[in-house]
């Protein structure tokens, strides 16, 4: 569409944070077992919290500290409120970040300037505040994404986008971290880790963007990368895949080797592949496809038990032609079923009231009826709903109402 403690909270000049790039952040290994935090089949009630561009919070950029603290509680307060038991907050929106991270500037969401301190630390506070009201914490991050405009003088001095050009792709006016170079995969996991080391984190989660999504007119321009790294594959795909496919399980073998206990979770665009590309893909007739156009094999990170758990978008209404959900629903419970990947069903809440959508979407009822249809699929052991300001919203109840209906 698209996931603490103040624990190991440093107060440093963003200068001399890059200092440390790419070294190598020791920090204890919490190998205690798992709280017991929600994930038991059908328990799993999230809400993502969206930060680029300032989607849910903080509601606009400059608020002061105590604004901005006020408003990411009552995020917290109104899940707990209607009883969800995880929250995916995003805390590294652009290749910035939500703490005070030894790699990357601050997040440019909080104050209005990329690098500038917003003078506390919102992933140490999110988890502390969090775990105080019986809610997980998942740290959310995009990988690949360096910046939603394409100038690196925009970004602040020091970022290392800047210092390392010859990293990045501009596509579709957006600046891009080149998947393709082994630099770059280890440096983005460098990056999301440091928050796995320092703060309590339930599970590092993942959003849809691996490659970006396809611009008419525009190709991704790696063929320096692909002419360098390439060389064993005859077919680019398969190359980008493979890139995508490392990146994906070298970061869980990571995340186990620091704290064990800490799950890893992706949330993928909802259709693998069209049954008209690949006779084991969904019925569907979906104009993207991960695996062809985002070059995310997801199909196969469950199969290799990659990832604890996988929250596909089912951003569809049931029965709308070409992404039917009840039928996308089946077919990811067939898929995860017996692996022992935990299946969470990403909902559009966002649609819902939406005079913009169909009229499925004006019936306070649908999002109700999905989680019906999920109830009965054995692999499915939760939702997640995009997004929090929606909750607050609930512009038709439909919210209330699958409240009522299941989560009483």
């Amino acid at each position: 569409m698209r996931p603490i403690g103040r624990r190991g909270f440093v107060t440093t000049a963003t200068g001399a944070a890059f200092a440390l790039l790419g070294a190598d952040v020791s920090g204890a290994v919490d190998r205690r077992p798992a709280r017991g935090w929600p994930g038991r089949a059908g328990d799993f009630r999230g809400v993502w919290v969206a930060t680029v561009a300032n989607r849910d919070w903080p509601s606009r950029p400059g608020l002061t500290a105590g604004q901005q603290r006020a408003e990411l509680l009552g995020h917290l307060d109104r899940a707990a409120a209607r009883r969800l038991n995880a929250v995916v907050l995003q805390v590294r929106p652009a290749a910035d970040a939500l703490w005070p991270s030894r790699y990357e500037p601050w997040a440019q969401c909080l104050t209005g300037t990329q690098g500038r301190d917003p003078g506390w630390d919102p992933l140490g506070t999110a988890v502390e505040e969090a775990h105080a009201r019986g809610l997980a914490l998942h740290a959310w991050f995009n990988p690949y994404r360096a910046a939603t405009h394409a100038d690196p003088a925009r970004l602040a001095p020091g970022h290392p986008a800047r210092r390392h050009p010859e990293w990045t792709v501009v596509h579709g006016g957006k600046l891009y971290y080149n998947p393709g170079l082994p630099e770059v995969r280890r440096f983005v996991q460098d990056a999301m880790l440091d928050a796995v080391r320092r703060y309590d984190v339930d599970a590092v989660h993942w959003d849809d963007y691996f490659y970006p999504y396809p611009v008419a007119g525009q190709r991704f321009d790696d063929d320096a990368a692909y002419a360098e790294h390439g060389g064993g594959f005859a077919d680019r795909g398969d190359w980008r895949r493979h890139n995508t496919d490392l990146l994906v399980s070298e970061m869980g073998a990571r995340i186990k080797a620091v704290k064990p206990r800490v799950e890893f979770g992706i949330s993928p665009f909802g259709v693998w592949r069209n049954r008209s590309a690949d006779p084991e893909g969904s019925d569907t007739r979906a104009g993207v496809g991960a695996y062809d156009d985002l070059y995310a094999d997801t199909r196969k990170w469950v199969r290799e038990r990659w990832i604890d758990h996988i929250v596909p978008q089912l951003y569809w209404h049931i029965g709308q032609p070409g992404a039917d959900y009840a039928v996308l629903l089946d077919w990811w419970n067939a898929t995860v079923r017996g692996t022992g990947v935990g299946l969470r069903i990403g909902e559009a809440l966002y649609k819902a009231g939406d005079p913009a959508q169909a009229a499925a979407w004006q019936d306070p009822a649908e999002l109700s009826r999905h989680l019906a249809l999920a109830e009965r699929r054995t692999a499915v052991d939760g939702h997640c709903f995009f997004a929090a300001q929606d909750v607050a919203k609930d512009r038709i109840g439909a919210f209330a109402r699958l409240v009522e209906d299941h989560y009483a």
